[in-house]
């Protein structure tokens, strides 16, 4: 097979112009790649540097005050530029082209069954009936790990989670074989375990069917791992494009570097000190621009980077970079040196010591919720919280870490006293929750929520938002809290000029910030983050990451960090409390834990992390597809029907929590009394 027929789609000198009332966007520029069938290529980048709207522009889904341009846009021998929108609907869109995207519940009818959503996007391409749709999609409901498929296919996607509705979107990309998938960050709200369960998949139908895809995600372990070939964007232009493993182990931009400093286990630092950052933003891409795009935001720009235009340095080995600075230069200024140095990295960030005061425990906590269909039909019950004994230090951060369903949100609603558990207690510094007043816990434990958006009033100015406790505790006047309100904006690294605006007006980042300002303003003993970072760019989760590091040095705060991202984990967290079905299977400090994890579902969520390993592969799924289910409850040990390593009496006696290496574990492997062959604590 010769080259021209392994490509399936090839992009040359592809630009988008949209008109505004502010001038000319020019968000896609000179972009050109090509894609070969059973091949994966990477598109990162910040958020704003063109990946998605490139993705958009190869199936013509773009504003209809944007003008699209191309040398060659093909897919095989078909030219997209000159098919009707009519033809692409009818033959290329859901058809020859899926697209995986990002937001599902954005994507998914609210008011059509996800059956009706699934069969529909066969039975408009294909020459197939009702029935064979609908056995189609319950297959592939149940490759990407949606139990009871076939009885679910009535259901409509509200009665679905957030990675239950990513997963029903990806069967729906699948449904008619595509030859080019285009993936926009698929994997990003699911678990580890989920997450190589459908990357798996992906691979899978790739090499089946020869399939080409486009992966878009901010996650670069994924990307490692997965993709063949890496495109870094910037500001609407690919400013570099390798091999995988070559863009890895020497990125030649100082923008690739910068991003790789960024990465918690790559970025060549120790846990709890400072990730390299970016600083800046993407800028605004309206009119011309003049030279390097990344001029303003670079430490190693020079008078020649502002004149245009800028030359593409080509490698040997296929690897090219848009830069003034070419490969005799580079090896001479960085050739051996870590990407931490080379971007110019601030200082570790020192951590104060961990005071071992106890602020916040919760003793045999249980909570659970009732289920029930239809009006008449038998009322079950949900067990989210099942015998949860936790104690949270004075000046730590405790990573609360699990796949999702296992209670840990409902844990932090509890100590937010949002949530009362059934029975047990739930105390901060020794007082039970349930009798405070919840004005007054939360002047002692604040929430950051994983969407600043939809956690933030868009109606209510930056300024409002942030002063917004002071306002309801009654603290100082009018004056005066403007006063806190700026001074902790300026804490967070918010600029005063953005007090009275509104929260559509601002980046994503800086969305994020105002969440952490509110959160600190009456100065708490404890912030709860859940999950602060997963939809942030690497660049902007670093500084996210670095300036809880910092405040936790400056107003000695305590956190609880609630995250499926294990590298997060592993740079902030000075103990782990693992989590599933609702109890701590294991509970221990950080570096003890990823070092050498003992409960076999601690070390299964390891093994299923996506780290940054080019060419590694991805890693196996030891757990499979039998997913915890908190209405039916096993018998004994909640883990064993997945355990790997479970033993007869594991389906009958529940364990209890020993000591281990360090750990509390809770698995019958290290309980001599019951097990004589038990792993002696090491």
């Amino acid at each position: 097979m010769t080259g021209s027929e392994r490509t399936v789609l090839e992009v040359e000198n592809l630009n988008v112009d949209i008109a505004s009332a502010s001038g000319t966007i020019h968000p896609i520029r000179h972009i050109g790649f090509r894609v070969e069938k059973g091949k994966t290529l990477g598109l990162v980048g910040e958020s704003g540097c063109g990946k998605s709207l490139t993705a958009l522009s190869i199936m013509g889904l773009l504003p209809q005050q944007a003008t699209r341009t191309a040398d060659k846009l093909r897919l095989g021998d078909d030219d997209l530029l000159a098919m009707s929108s009519a033809d692409l609907a009818q033959r290329i869109r859901g058809n020859r082209i899926a697209m995986i995207f990002q937001e599902p519940m954005t994507s998914l009818n609210p008011v059509y069954t996800i059956g009706r959503q699934l069969t529909e996007i066969m039975t408009l391409h294909r020459n197939v009936t009702q029935k064979e749709a609908a056995a189609r999609a319950v297959d592939l409901l149940d490759m990407v790990g949606i139990t009871a498929a076939a009885s679910r296919l009535n259901q409509y996607p509200h009665q679905f989670s957030g990675g239950q509705r990513q997963r029903i979107m990806i069967a729906m990309a699948l449904m008619n074989e595509p030859e080019l998938l285009i993936a926009d960050e698929p994997t990003t709200a699911l678990d580890v375990t989920i997450q190589a369960q459908i990357l798996h998949l992906l691979a899978d139908l790739q090499s089946k069917l020869g399939m080409a895809m486009i992966l878009i995600t901010h996650d670069m372990g994924v990307i490692s791992r997965i993709s063949d070939d890496v495109a870094v964007m910037y500001a609407g232009e690919i400013i570099e494009a390798a091999r995988t493993d070559r863009l890895f182990a020497a990125p030649r931009h100082p923008y690739t570097r910068g991003l790789m400093a960024c990465i918690p286990e790559a970025g060549g630092v120790r846990p709890g000190t400072h990730l390299g950052s970016i600083p800046g933003m993407v800028p605004t891409l309206i009119g011309n621009i003049e030279g390097c795009a990344f001029a303003n935001r670079c430490t190693e720009a020079a008078d020649v980077c502002l004149k245009s235009p800028i030359p593409v340095q080509r490698l040997a080995d296929g690897q090219s970079y848009r830069c003034t600075i070419d490969d005799v230069q580079w090896q001479a200024r960085f050739g051996g040196h870590d990407a931490e140095k080379d971007a110019g990295m601030p200082p570790d960030a020192e951590t104060p010591p961990n005071a071992g005061t106890s602020l916040c425990a919760l003793e045999d906590v249980y909570c659970r919720f009732p289920v029930r269909r239809g009006m008449f039909l038998k009322k079950n019950w949900l067990s989210a919280i099942n015998g949860v004994t936790l104690d949270l230090r004075e000046g730590e951060i405790l990573a609360i870490v699990g796949e999702s369903g296992c209670g840990k949100t409902t844990l932090a609603k509890i100590l937010l006293g949002l949530q009362s558990p059934d029975s047990g207690k739930a105390l901060f510094k020794g007082t039970p929750l349930s009798g405070i007043e919840p004005l007054a816990i939360a002047k002692h434990i604040q929430p950051i929520f994983q969407d600043p958006y939809s956690s933030i009033n868009p109606r209510k100015t930056i300024g409002q938002t942030i002063r917004r406790p002071l306002d309801v505790h009654d603290i100082g006047t009018e004056e005066e809290r403007r006063r806190i309100a700026e001074r902790t904006m300026e804490s967070v690294g918010l600029p005063k000029t953005l007090y009275h605006r509104y929260p559509n007006q601002i980046s994503g980042g800086q969305r994020q910030r105002v969440a952490v300002a509110r959160a600190i303003i009456m100065n708490p003993d404890v912030v709860i983050c859940d999950e602060p970072t997963s939809a942030l760019d690497v660049s902007i989760q670093s500084q996210i990451l670095n300036l809880l590091l910092d405040l936790r040095k400056e107003f000695g705060l305590t956190y609880i960090l609630i995250t499926h991202d294990l590298s997060v984990v592993r740079h902030m967290a000075t103990r782990v409390a693992v989590m599933y079905l609702g109890r701590i299977v294991e509970l221990g400090d950080a570096e003890q834990i990823f070092a050498a994890p003992r409960h076999p579902y601690t070390r299964a969520l390891l093994n299923s992390t996506m780290s940054v390993e080019p060419s590694g592969g991805i890693p196996d799924n030891a757990l499979g597809h039998n997913y915890p289910n908190a209405i039916d409850i096993p018998s004994g040990c909640f883990f064993h029907p997945r355990c790997p390593e479970a033993m007869a009496i594991c389906a009958s006696d529940r364990p209890v929590a020993g000591r281990s290496a360090g750990s509390r574990v809770e698995c019958h492997l290290y309980d001599q009394a019951k097990n004589p062959a038990a792993i002696m604590p090491g």
